[in-house]
């Protein structure tokens, strides 16, 4: 029902705010302000969005939790859809998404809103000297003179 009300208010906002403004500053000023923010938007959700990116791919080498980095990057990402959205009410929520301060705001509303289940499993896998050697498995002995010659797997450099 909110998505209803959002796809109704939201037009009827930007047209009474295009609707004011034109009044105040004219119909040229109002589509070049319009422009001009599509292009900044455009800059800053390139540059965060790099940022981001980045901090995503380090999540992945240290091997930490990359929710957080992919949160802040589809936030971004959406930021820059309602910054290429012509109106002045989506430019303020887009440029408002990209600044970390709100983006983390965000994020703790929706840690606060969201339950993770685990079905059984752990949560982190178990590092270190305390975590078991053993591993189960099943094995086939192979006669390696049976198996036919074959060249190098191309995984390695020659």
């Amino acid at each position: 029902m909110w998505l209803f009300i959002a796809f109704l208010m939201v037009p009827l906002i930007e047209i009474a705010l295009f609707i004011q403004v034109g009044g105040l500053i004219g119909l040229w000023p109002t589509l070049a302000i319009v422009v001009l923010t599509a292009v900044a938007g455009t800059y800053l959700v390139r540059s965060q969005g790099a940022q981001a990116l980045g901090d995503l791919q380090s999540s992945f080498h240290q091997a930490r939790n990359p929710t957080e980095p992919l949160a802040h990057g589809a936030m971004i990402l959406f930021s820059g859809a309602l910054l290429l959205t012509p109106g002045f009410f989506t430019d303020a929520m887009g440029f408002a998404l990209l600044i970390p301060a709100v983006r983390q705001a965000v994020m703790r509303y929706a840690k606060s809103r969201i339950t993770v289940q685990t079905h059984g499993f752990e949560r982190e896998a178990p590092r270190g000297p305390a975590s078991s050697s053993v591993v189960e498995g099943d094995y086939e002995e192979v006669d390696s003179e049976a198996r036919p010659i074959q060249g190098p797997s191309g995984w390695t450099k020659h």
